[in-house]
């Protein structure tokens, strides 16, 4: 038996474009919100480590949710409750979180010139500059979907994380010692879980290991917080004066 031959009946020439742009746009938008809600959710639940941790530390719940809200930058809030936590002065854990959080100001140098905003929505804007809308937005080739991406990300990771951050300090306050749950290991494994896929090539990997090293080795002979401090300086040092050596050699 012959098979049967089924045509396709094609639209004009005319017409042919314009009816697929549009769902094509469409689909391209509905993959950036999904996308964006994916990221706030996975994020989000970071928030639930860091409130039981801060409640944990010796903070209010006021407190901190007003790292949250105010800081809202997850690395820079660890940073500064474990140090705060491990016994760590107020001026260490201050200095230890802008340390941290001058990448965001790097971040925004990238973003000014692709958000293109002013007035008050500059000042929104700032808030919402943080890794994963920074990726999220830098990684879209068309400037509209790149907006779409920040401004979705930034703003679902903010309403997840600080609602996450609320119902972990609630909770921590709920029990005698969070430690016991391993809560106290959760900023460490956060950390590990965004550094390991930027170390691509021997030269990260070896400033990682020589900041680790140093860590580990200034940790009983200075105040808590102190070790991390120098082990960022000097991986900073070491990574700029490498960097300008020449080319990275791959691993």
């Amino acid at each position: 038996m012959r098979a049967r031959r089924t045509r396709r009946r094609r639209l004009p020439s005319s017409l042919a474009g314009v009816s697929a742009a549009p769902v094509t746009e469409r689909a391209a938008r509905r993959a950036v919100l999904r996308d964006a809600a994916a990221v706030g959710v996975a994020t989000g639940a970071y928030g639930l480590s860091f409130g039981a941790l801060s409640a944990g530390a010796g903070l209010s719940l006021a407190q901190t949710a007003a790292l949250s809200l105010l800081m809202f930058s997850g690395a820079s809030q660890f940073a500064l409750v474990g140090i705060v936590g491990a016994g760590g002065g107020a001026v260490t854990a201050a200095a230890t979180a802008i340390l941290l959080g001058t990448r965001n100001a790097f971040y925004g140098l990238r973003l000014a010139r692709l958000l293109r905003v002013g007035g008050a929505r500059k000042l929104l804007a700032a808030q919402l500059v943080i890794d994963e809308s920074t990726a999220m937005a830098v990684g879209r080739d068309e400037p509209g979907l790149a907006r779409l991406a920040f401004w979705s990300t930034g703003a679902a990771v903010f309403a997840l994380w600080n609602l996450a951050t609320l119902i972990g300090a609630v909770g921590a306050q709920e029990l005698a010692t969070p430690q016991a749950l391993g809560l106290d290991a959760a900023a460490p494994a956060a950390f590990l879980a965004l550094l390991a896929p930027r170390l691509r090539g021997r030269t990260a990997w070896t400033v990682a290991a020589l900041a680790g090293g140093a860590a580990v080795v200034l940790a009983p002979l200075l105040p808590a917080g102190l070790p991390v401090l120098v082990a960022a300086l000097g991986a900073v040092g070491l990574a700029v004066r490498w960097g300008n050596a020449g080319p990275e050699t791959p691993a």
